[in-house]
């Protein structure tokens, strides 16, 4: 019996602290409302990508424990994403359909709360934010084993969006199936990446079963969904969608494998604290007009952190460089520089000043 009233005990505190956390998140949401409304006076963005930064940083720093540091910036995602809907409900756009990596790194950046609609391709996600009115939109740029997504760079040539923010996500495959052990597995679906990325794995596990491509990583769950003995490779996130057994996670042959996703908006980001600035650029037919730009940057100190040319389209032989830069490119202390590298270029594009991510977040 003792034990009995110890553990009543136990959860009569914890009730309490339930009551408590409930009394102080409405509070939260309440001065959420207010931030909210003082944004639509002033026609002011939702998202503040670097201002939830600092609160998560903040929070995380001061976080005593024994709650760990991971499960405490989950709970913060989500109070946050909460406090954007109720401040006003904003549309993200991302590569679908549900369950694909760019749905689990948007859910993962922006939280449960916000509203996620899938689209078919990358373009479709540009027009809905450049044109048809989507707040926000999550693209990936760039795999570390993969190289750089090309019609992403390519389309920022062609729709006037702006980056607002960064992430990074580790991308880990599984095998999932109806069937409950790799024996009875007889084929394999899913994405061609996911495939060639779990290739030696599957070579050693399922030596000589068939696979086959899908467009997309949750096209291959509904087929694995539909046959028993069909198995597909994507994200765990499939299995809870589609009711599928987890048979094996981790599979991919080389674990350091990350994708950087940015997330774009229809216009430059207002927040006053930001430290990295993408632009696109060309540059006139000349000897040494490259090296002018990277030594223009380089005198000042900048720091560049990527340096992509692509095809300029509709130009034969002609290129556009897309380039990260560790500063602010929109403070006045970079105006002349600024104009400058105007004079350099044929044509420059800043495509946004935002925060930089840390590149340590699992999906």
């Amino acid at each position: 019996m003792s034990g009995d009233t110890n553990l009543n005990k136990l959860r009569e505190e914890i009730d309490k602290l339930d009551k408590q956390l409930i009394d102080v998140l409405n509070a939260r949401a309440r001065v959420s409302l207010d931030v909210g409304r003082w944004k639509s006076e002033r026609d002011e963005p939702i998202y503040a990508p670097f201002r939830e930064k600092e609160v998560m940083d903040r929070i995380a720093g001061g976080n005593p424990g024994p709650l760990p540091e991971k499960h405490l910036r989950s709970i913060y995602r989500e109070i946050m994403s909460s406090s954007r809907r109720l401040q006003r409900p904003e549309r993200t756009v991302y590569l679908g359909p549900e369950g694909t990596f760019s749905h689990v790194a948007a859910l993962t950046h922006m939280g449960h709360s916000q509203h996620l609609t899938p689209k078919d391709n990358f373009e479709d996600i540009f027009r809905a934010v450049a044109d048809e009115g989507a707040e926000l939109g999550v693209v990936p740029l760039e795999n570390s084993l993969e190289g750089t997504v090309g019609q992403v760079v390519d389309l920022f040539m062609k729709y006037p969006v702006f980056i607002q923010s960064e992430l990074y996500v580790r991308i880990s495959h599984s095998l999932m199936s109806r069937a409950e052990s790799l024996d009875e597995i007889s084929e394999v679906h899913s994405h061609t990446q996911p495939l060639e990325q779990c290739r030696d794995w599957l070579n050693t596990h399922l030596k000589g079963v068939p696979r086959f491509t899908a467009d997309s990583t949750a096209a291959a769950a509904k087929v694995a969904a539909q046959r028993p003995n069909a198995a597909v490779v994507g994200h765990e996130q499939l299995a809870e969608l589609h009711d599928l057994n987890v048979l094996s996670s981790r599979i991919e042959d080389h674990p350091d494998n990350w994708t950087r996703f940015l997330v774009i908006g229809p216009s430059p980001s207002r927040e006053e604290r930001r430290d990295k600035t993408s632009i696109l650029f060309t540059l006139p037919d000349r000897p040494g007009s490259l090296a002018g730009v990277l030594n223009t940057l380089a005198g000042r100190g900048i720091n560049m952190t990527k340096l992509e040319s692509r095809p300029f389209r509709g130009e034969k032989w002609k290129y556009v460089f897309f380039t990260d830069l560790e500063c602010d490119l929109s403070t006045s202390g970079y105006e002349s520089m600024l104009n400058m590298l105007r004079e350099q270029c044929h044509t420059l594009r800043v495509l946004g000043t935002y925060p930089a991510a840390p590149k340590g977040t699992e999906v």
